[in-house]
């Protein structure tokens, strides 16, 4: 492997929006910086999975089922 072309690889702290504190290895900043998240992942939809639900908007599976409706799938 070619020498000096890696970042280097150092202890940061991360705070998350809480406050709270950990402890991990990043090659972001430098060794002992604070990365401070704008996002949480504890509380963001993304990792919580959120509480979306699934609406049929405009009738969609409506007029899907009007067009194609009388396909089907068997040899007549």
């Amino acid at each position: 492997m070619k020498k000096d072309i890696h970042p280097d690889y150092h202890r940061i702290k991360v705070q998350l929006v809480d406050g709270t504190t950990y402890d991990t290895h990043s090659t972001w900043g430098s060794e002992g910086e604070t990365l401070q998240l704008d996002i949480d992942p504890s509380v963001h939809p993304a990792w919580t999975g959120g509480k979306t639900q699934l609406l049929d908007a405009g009738g969609q599976v409506a007029r899907f089922n009007k067009r194609f409706g009388g396909l089907s799938l068997t040899k007549k």
